[in-house]
């Protein structure tokens, strides 16, 4: 009944009314829902319009992986001496050629400056000294195991313990042991640990011949930097942890070819390392046996 006069819809019509009044309302509800969670989310600030899922792992996305941070604000003096301590780490033979007679640094066997993976890294290890040497058969101090790095892997002679040498060395590793803050703990210390395998290293030559020889020369006598000799008279002595079978296997089961880790089966690593531990070497200089 609209102003006294009776107005009948039909059913069709009344459907369509009713459709469109429900949209209406509905629109209408969203509209002020849409309007409220604005509002809301203002109040709140940016972060509270993120699910709770988004921001639970926050504080634990802000921990990145290890790695080797620039040298902040310290003495002019110590950064000098940290960074030749790096020249030297990586470049023993030139930065120190008085004190070694081979063509090894220290980089060769602990690789990217000491800071890679399963390569025997000195991050972190300052805090482990001293340490009971089973070698030496007592406890050792970080610059003793220095020592045994310069007079069996560099094959060369201890470093006085005053030098700038020894000092800047011992300055570098310090540097690397300092914490990371906002860092994951470095993964990957010592070496890898392989199964117990029979090395045969006629089978090793093989091996080296195709992986290995193309960086350290047919004759295990080194390339360019940095591919340092595996024998001949410029290699590490016989009294050096590389002249192991074990700890060489393990060594170049993770870290060797240079240009393509990974590709040698533990097998292989025992092989080729029990080639290269039958060639000829410098003999060690017993006169640094407490080394």
């Amino acid at each position: 009944m609209v102003c006294g006069i009776g107005v009948h819809f039909s059913p069709i019509v009344k459907k369509f009314l009713t459709a469109t009044a429900i949209t209406w309302a509905a629109a209408v509800v969203t509209l002020l829902l849409y309007v409220g969670v604005i509002a809301y989310g203002l109040q709140l600030g940016p972060r509270g319009l993120f699910p709770a899922w988004m921001t639970m792992g926050s504080a634990q996305a802000a921990v990145v992986p290890w790695h080797t941070e620039r040298a902040g604000a310290m003495a002019a003096g110590r950064l000098e001496t940290i960074e030749y301590g790096r020249r030297l780490f990586n470049e023993t033979p030139v930065y120190a050629p008085g004190y070694v007679k081979s063509r090894v640094s220290c980089s060769n066997c602990h690789l990217q400056g000491g800071t890679a993976p399963y390569a025997s890294p000195v991050v972190g290890i300052v805090p482990s000294f001293p340490m009971f040497s089973k070698r030496a058969g007592r406890k050792i101090t970080v610059e003793d195991r220095v020592q045994e790095c310069m007079t069996r892997s560099e094959n060369g002679d201890a470093l006085p313990h005053d030098s700038k040498e020894m000092q800047a060395l011992l300055a570098y590793i310090d540097w690397l042991s300092e914490p990371h803050r906002g860092q994951a703990a470095f993964v990957g210390r010592g070496l890898k640990t392989l199964p117990e395998l029979k090395p045969d290293p006629v089978r090793g030559a093989a091996i080296y011949a195709g992986q290995c020889a193309g960086c350290h020369g047919v004759d295990g006598e080194g390339t360019r930097r940095p591919f340092p000799p595996l024998w001949g008279p410029h290699s590490f002595n016989d009294g050096a942890g590389m002249n192991g079978v074990d700890k060489m296997a393990a060594f170049v089961q993770v870290n060797m070819p240079h240009n393509r880790k990974g590709i040698l089966t533990a097998q292989d690593a025992y092989d080729v390392a029990a080639f290269v531990h039958g060639q000829p070497r410098p003999a060690f200089n017993h006169a640094y046996d407490k080394f």
